[in-house]
């Protein structure tokens, strides 16, 4: 048994119930307490299945899962498409995405590029935001990112993030975890010691325009 897939799920579950009290998505969808996508009719019941998970509007409000809102369409659709070829493993994406077209992929990207922008992490250290540009303007992260971190085409918005998943994906970059349609963060991460996966995950974070 696998504890982190088992965690996993039962957050997953948590998250689902919820939906279904609120009358968002029906039982009918769920089977074992987990939902579908293949078993969502309509495209607001299958991207009601997204926000379980992703939180509502596309703001996660759960450890290590992304915040989606405002998300770069064409970057959503190769990161759909990777976990579609099981090119990026992640569950339960994997398992999510594997029975959507072509056509899907471009709807819910789509639909999740429209969700409005994530505010910032509130109360920002005055001395790790300074060190955090620091090694932003060092490793010319907006060179890709853009000056406000809103990403362009193909390459990820970035403000408005979570913390904990910034510093979860830079560490998976690092340990080439994670793989990338186009291998740049696996240019840019190896020379970064930990302590500065931290501070940049904390900067970007807290990042206001």
């Amino acid at each position: 048994m696998n504890p982190l897939r088992l965690a996993s799920k039962t957050t997953i579950a948590h998250a689902i119930a919820r939906l279904v009290a609120a009358g968002a998505i029906t039982t009918s969808l769920t089977t074992t307490g987990f939902v579908t996508l293949a078993a969502a009719q309509s495209f607001d019941e299958k991207f009601s299945v997204c926000l379980a998970c992703h939180g509502a509007s596309g703001r996660s409000e759960t450890a290590n899962v992304p915040t989606i809102a405002a998300q770069q369409s064409q970057y959503v659709v190769i990161q759909l498409y990777m976990f579609r070829q099981g090119l990026r493993k992640a569950d339960p994406m994997n398992d999510m995405a594997k029975d959507l077209s072509d056509a899907e992929l471009q709807q819910f990207a789509d639909a999740i590029a429209k969700l409005p922008a994530a505010p910032a992490a509130p109360d920002a250290d005055p001395g790790r935001m300074q060190r955090g540009a620091a090694l932003v303007n060092q490793h010319r992260c907006n060179f890709c990112h853009n000056k406000d971190f809103s990403g362009n085409e193909s390459v990820p918005r970035l403000a408005g993030q979570r913390e904990d998943y910034l510093l979860k994906s830079l560490r998976e970059y690092k340990a080439a975890a994670r793989t990338e349609y186009q291998p740049v963060m696996a240019e840019v991460v190896p020379p970064l010691k930990d302590a500065d996966l931290v501070e940049l995950a904390y900067y970007i974070a807290h990042f206001k325009p």
